[in-house]
């Protein structure tokens, strides 16, 4: 269509019309639509001001958008948006409520609804953005002139001519491609969104969508980055320097060069001066209201990292990597902050401690479970986060040594055949292993003969233990081990007894924790629930405790274990009230442990290398790792009431 064809048809014939001299038209440039190509032209001849030629060329597109969105049926249909949830931001909590780590991808945001978000932020994004946003209807021709005349006589940009409905629309559903196709489209697009949304809902939708600088999307998360509040709670002095961002988030930050922030804090407050949504008075108290700055919210560190990435593994393997990055989820840990932050403490000045007494270990994890509900109370991963991600309390296979023996003789006390003073021989034996022979010896090489069940496990000998693995049968140790929630792979060997396995201190700790509260088993988690952004419930780890284990031969195992720590291997792990557990020490050096417990919390400590390599000669669990396991104990303790374990007298024998 000519540019001659556009000028007759945007206006009424009039045959009377005397004729005019014919106007030169320009090389079309091929670039802009017809409409606009003609106003340019008459911009190049006629004599009108600019605000006439601005006008005319506006009122042309308005005019002619009709017919042009018959031309773009393959646009998308804004009526998607009613389904619409944008992507959101996933945060974790410990048990009390303390934020502990956000989880997002490219984008940082929280959303909330348009009456959680201060009226003050409300008004000063529609003055400098689009303040006659509830008088058009998606698109604003006049306020396209407005705005040029506004910034010729400022010199500067302080009116935009989109409106918020145009921003909104490019933001969801177009590029950002500079061309007259995709304005046009933009255009079309924001008549129909103002078809099926109210303002309130398109408001609602642009403020929680907008981009505010440094990965942060939507008016909540940006408030609490730049001024640590919810978008609820922000004054006048806040909302104008906010709004001024969004035209350049990064460039107007006052995180990154605050004086300009306020230069554009103070244009924010002149626009809703001039259109009479703030008084002088209140234009000036608010550049003169100092400003508290937040920080910059977007991929923080993790207050405790080796417990966020297990949790996010944990989701990510129910509800997938995007439901996690985006899905706004609400994650309460079951972890105490503070506590964790004493089993840190226990692990690098143990660790330390361990090194200066000639020990060669490079790493250390710590597991603590709370034996009455089976929810990971701290869990360390390694000495130094920074150094190594890799989580050793959930993700490395270690052989747990002689701490393996109480799942031995939890299923002999269970048979009823055995109690604690039953008599065990520890006698050289020999039995048949696969092509060969296999013939255990005790860590020090010596036999002690017959000796009761109590005194073998306090002195972790080894041949009694492989004796009893035998009379019971392997199988039957390796379903105790299920029932207590040990998953990893495990072989029916005759050393099993010994701790020929390989499990994890999470393994470890929970099912200890079984033990500790008398037989009755939960699931061991870190997570104790998870909603979505509006409290909907996605997962719930509420503690269903079934008793899995008979009591007696639990308080039988108990009573016993209560030994290892007041006259056996386990000394060094004495505290102030009673405490059961068990050393453990592989055979070559390479994993000393020491697993413990109180009725109120269960506790796995292991040492050792990364690469395996030995740590030392005559490096024992109850020599280096007990002491390790004490100190935490007594500071998790703190204030906690003494509790006795229940006596083999309360139950019958099986």
């Amino acid at each position: 269509m000519s540019s001659n064809t556009a000028r007759t048809n945007s206006a009424k014939p009039n045959p009377v019309k005397p004729k005019k001299p014919p106007v030169k038209k320009p090389k079309s440039t091929g670039n802009l639509h017809p409409a606009l190509e003609y106003a340019q032209s008459v911009a190049q001849v006629s004599a009108g001001t600019i605000l006439g030629i601005t006008m005319l060329a506006s009122s042309i597109v308005a005019g002619g958008l009709v017919g042009l969105a018959l031309s773009f049926r393959n646009l998308p249909d804004v009526r998607v948006l009613r389904n619409y949830i944008p992507s959101e931001t996933s945060y974790v909590y410990d048990m009390n409520g303390t934020l502990l780590d956000s989880i997002h991808d490219e984008a940082n945001r929280e959303v909330v609804n348009l009456n959680q978000i201060s009226p003050d932020l409300k008004r000063a994004v529609l003055a400098i953005e689009d303040s006659y946003f509830f008088s058009h209807h998606g698109i604003n021709p006049s306020g396209i002139a407005r705005a040029f005349l506004a910034n010729m006589e400022e010199g500067e940009t302080v009116e935009g001519g989109s409106t918020i409905t145009m921003q909104l629309v490019k933001n969801l559903f177009l590029t950002p491609e500079r061309t007259m196709s995709r304005k046009v489209a933009e255009a079309v697009l924001s008549l129909r969104l103002e078809q099926v949304f109210t303002k309130d809902q398109i408001l609602e939708m642009y403020l929680n969508q907008v981009y505010w600088g440094h990965n942060t999307y939507g008016v909540e998360t940006a408030a609490k980055s730049y001024f640590n509040k919810p978008a609820s709670e922000l004054n006048l002095a806040e909302a104008s320097m906010m709004a001024g961002l969004i035209q350049a988030p990064e460039v107007f930050s006052p995180f990154v060069d605050y004086q300009k922030a306020k230069e554009r804090q103070a244009i924010v407050l002149q626009r809703m001066r001039q259109i009479g949504w703030a008084t002088d008075a209140e234009v000036a108290q608010a550049k003169a209201t100092p400003l508290k700055l937040g920080e910059i919210t977007s991929f923080r560190a993790s207050q405790a990292p080796y417990i966020t990435d297990a949790v996010v593994a944990e989701l990510t393997s129910r509800f997938g990597r995007e439901a996690v990055l985006q899905g706004g989820m609400r994650v309460q840990t079951t972890i105490d902050l503070n506590l964790q932050r004493k089993a840190e403490e226990t692990v690098r000045n143990g660790l330390a401690s361990i090194q200066r007494q000639g020990i060669y270990a490079d790493q250390m994890a710590l597991v603590a479970v709370d034996p009455r509900t089976h929810f990971v109370k701290a869990m360390v991963g390694g000495v130094d986060y920074s150094k190594s991600q890799y989580n050793r309390a959930v993700q490395a296979l270690r052989q747990p040594g002689s701490a393996f023996k109480p799942f031995v003789y939890y299923a002999a006390f269970a048979t009823g055949n055995y109690a604690p003073d039953s008599v065990v021989m520890d006698t050289p034996v020999t039995y048949p292993d696969g092509d060969g022979y296999y013939t255990p010896q005790n860590y020090d090489g010596s036999f002690y003969g017959a000796m009761s069940i109590r005194q073998a496990l306090a002195q972790s000998r080894n041949i009694p233990a492989i004796r009893l693995g035998q009379e019971v049968g392997i199988n039957r140790v390796i379903e105790v081990c299920r029932t207590l929630g040990i998953k990893s792979p495990m072989e029916p060997v005759t050393s099993l007894p010994l701790g020929a396995v390989d499990l994890t201190p999470y393994e470890m700790a929970g099912a200890y924790a079984t033990f500790a509260n008398g037989g009755w088993h939960s699931e061991t988690t870190t997570i104790v629930q998870v909603t979505d952004s509006k409290g909907n419930v996605l997962l719930d780890n509420t503690p269903r405790p079934q008793l899995v284990l008979d009591p007696w031969a639990v308080a039988a195992l108990n009573s016993t274990l209560q030994d290892v720590i007041t006259r056996g291997t386990g000394t060094a792990a004495r505290i102030d009230r009673p405490a059961a557990g068990k050393t453990g020490t592989t055979s070559a050096e390479r994993d000393i442990w020491f697993v413990g417990y109180v009725p109120q919390l269960a506790v796995a400590v292991w040492v050792g290398n990364d690469d395996y390599s030995p740590i030392g000669t005559g490096a024992t669990g109850g020599g280096y790792v007990a002491p390790v396991w004490r100190s935490f104990m007594y500071k998790a303790l703190e204030g906690v009431p003494v509790e006795t374990f229940k006596p083999m007298s309360n139950f019958v024998k099986p």
